[in-house]
């Protein structure tokens, strides 16, 4: 609109005949400098428009895996205590998938697939991983994962446990873990491991 204004200035300039030629290139002068500004004050506005926005939330990755720090965490149908709740976990060290942020509330999918939303302060940065969780069956016996002393598959089993168990994990170089289940130390194979993304390191 101020560039339309400005045109329509400098015709009527025009139309007035003689008394205004003689100050016609100051006229000009000062309508080109006004149409600049209003087209630098334009880009300025859209630069600023564009202008990327600051992370919101915590600014951590986006999906990334937590655990439950309670042994009591009510999932809710959403962001605030007015929302129901849809289910209760009752596993400390549970591992989830953090997949959204609002405020101090984060969604989060277990497992299972099962998603909803916690406090954020419920939740803990430790690492940990279901071992296998896919292969438990209903009515059916866990099948048993070896821990090894080293990460080799020619290493020694240091302990067999349980589809299902949680595995605490100290380090990840994208093929083994380091592990610990209970009072025992050794490495698992990263793909055993729910809470942990395939090829990713933990130091």
């Amino acid at each position: 609109m101020k560039f339309f204004a400005a045109t329509v200035g400098f015709a009527r300039l025009r139309a007035s005949g003689r008394k205004i030629r003689a100050g016609r290139h100051a006229a000009l002068a000062t309508i080109v400098v006004c149409v600049l500004a209003a087209l630098a004050a334009g880009a300025s506005a859209q630069s600023t428009n564009e202008r990327p926005k600051p992370p919101s939330g915590s600014g951590l990755p986006v999906p990334r895996f937590v655990s439950l720090k309670s042994d009591r965490v009510n999932l809710r149908n959403g962001p605030g205590t007015d929302y129901p709740t849809g289910w209760v976990y009752r596993r400390a060290g549970l591992p989830v998938e953090v997949i959204k942020e609002f405020e101090g509330w984060r969604q989060v999918r277990d497992s299972e697939g099962a998603t909803g939303w916690v406090l954020q302060s419920l939740l803990s940065g430790r690492r940990t991983g279901l071992v296998v969780p896919w292969e438990r069956k209903s009515g059916k016996t866990p099948p048993l994962v070896p821990i090894v002393a080293n990460d080799s598959s020619s290493a020694g089993v240091v302990v067999n446990v349980e589809a299902g168990v949680i595995a605490d994990l100290h380090a990840c170089d994208g093929r083994w873990c380091r592990v610990t289940v209970d009072k025992y130390n050794g490495y698992m194979e990263q793909k055993k491991l729910w809470g942990v993304y395939q090829g990713e390191t933990i130091k």
